[in-house]
């Protein structure tokens, strides 16, 4: 360090060999520690940049976008959920058919597929009885499937989901409230 002293006081020295000669301080003729107020100021070191490189853009004057927020999932106003979900299927021409009613009394039929075939709405009187009929089933206590004994092959087959429950019947083992849900609904036919 003495040497670099009297070399001048405005001569620069790279950090590492400041560091290297700070470190020989403790050790007999090595130059003593540098503090603070002895140590000459130097610019930082910057590493090159390696030569295999390529050059990039320039910064832009605007910051990057930034990620565009995801919103939360949309819970559908009650109105708009499934009210009840009965999917009819079998028969001779072994057809699928599904009626969605939604809570407002709007429904929709649809096919196997999920090809809308007709839809519509309720009137007030009407999704009522759908209302008191899904209540009176009491869909916790109905068995999950009923099947007729003997099957009736060419019969219809109904699944009906309600409340967080599924059940399934054939149409000759139908408890009589599952009866009264299919009455109130707009029916399986394409044709109104």
């Amino acid at each position: 360090m003495r040497a670099i002293r009297a070399a001048g006081a405005a001569a620069a020295v790279p950090l590492g060999a400041l560091l290297v000669l700070a470190g020989c301080a403790g050790e007999p003729g090595g130059a003593p520690e540098a503090t603070a107020a002895t140590a000459p100021r130097t610019a930082p070191a910057t590493a090159p940049a390696p030569a295999s490189t390529t050059a990039t853009a320039a910064p832009s004057s605007t910051p990057p976008p930034a990620p565009a927020a995801t919103p939360p999932p949309a819970t559908p106003p009650p109105a708009a959920r499934t009210l009840v979900r009965v999917t009819r299927s079998g028969g001779f021409a072994g057809q699928t058919r599904t009626v969605l009613v939604n809570g407002d009394g709007s429904w929709t039929l649809v096919d196997g597929k999920a090809r809308d075939l007709r839809s519509g709405k309720l009137d007030p009187p009407r999704l009522e009885a759908l209302r008191s009929a899904l209540r009176e089933a009491d869909f916790a206590r109905l068995p999950r499937v009923a099947t007729a004994d003997p099957p009736v092959y060419d019969g219809f087959t109904y699944a009906f989901v309600h409340g967080g429950f599924e059940v399934a019947a054939d149409e000759t083992a139908l408890a009589p409230a599952l009866r009264k849900v299919l009455d109130a609904l707009p029916g399986f036919d394409a044709a109104g």
